[in-house]
């Protein structure tokens, strides 16, 4: 190998190493002093083809040394989501298309081949499942979900989103709390989209 694409590769095995997780392109480039980021990725592409390295083009921290397991996955917080009355959605202040930042979570939270977002959790509605005001909801990128799954649903109509159980029931959808003093919302199937299913809940400990 050149001396760069040397550089680049012992940096990410020591990175991974390290952290658990794969260093961005950014980070490659400044920590192995590469003048270009077309640089980087062109000896990206070379390690991948050598099967030194494997590559997922759709994950900021995709890159993967081969032999080596991740310990962690990074996953980028996108906005809120209510966990008590719906808040609009999507909004400059609620929900971001690029992300807020980006949190660890453990690499065997994660299912196989799942896109994982996460959203902090704004209200007490779910209390009562172990998801407190300020929490963060992991996410996994799904349209459907199973009755008692903890999804993220927009409603169409109302434009607003919130952190509910799903049930389906006859002529309508079940958007339940987990909080005793709330009440449950239903709306019709045409006025729903789910967003995502809860898959894990991170919590400071202040």
């Amino acid at each position: 190998m050149s001396d760069n694409r040397t550089r680049i590769f012992e940096f990410i095995k020591n990175f991974v190493r390290d952290r658990g997780y794969a260093p961005t392109m950014g980070e490659i480039q400044k920590a192995c002093h590469i003048s270009a980021r077309s640089v980087v990725e062109y000896h990206l592409k070379v390690l991948e083809r050598e099967g030194q390295i494997k590559r997922d083009a759709d994950v900021i921290r995709g890159i993967q040394v081969v032999g080596m397991g991740r310990r962690a996955w990074p996953v980028p917080v996108l906005g809120t989501v209510a966990a008590g009355e719906p808040i609009p959605v999507p909004t400059e202040d609620t929900w971001h298309a690029v992300a807020l930042e980006t949190v660890e979570v453990p690499s065997d939270f994660i299912p196989a081949g799942a896109q994982p977002y996460a959203l902090k959790v704004k209200g007490t509605s779910m209390i009562d499942a172990l998801v407190d005001d300020g929490d963060i909801v992991v996410l996994e990128s799904v349209s459907t979900a199973d009755d008692g799954d903890m999804v993220a649903a927009w409603l169409k109509d109302e434009e607003e989103a919130t952190l509910k159980k799903l049930y389906r029931e006859k002529t309508r959808i079940r958007l339940q709390p987990a909080n005793q003093t709330m009440e449950p919302i239903f709306v019709s199937p045409d006025n729903i989209q789910v967003q995502g299913k809860v898959i894990a809940v991170l919590r400071r400990i202040k």
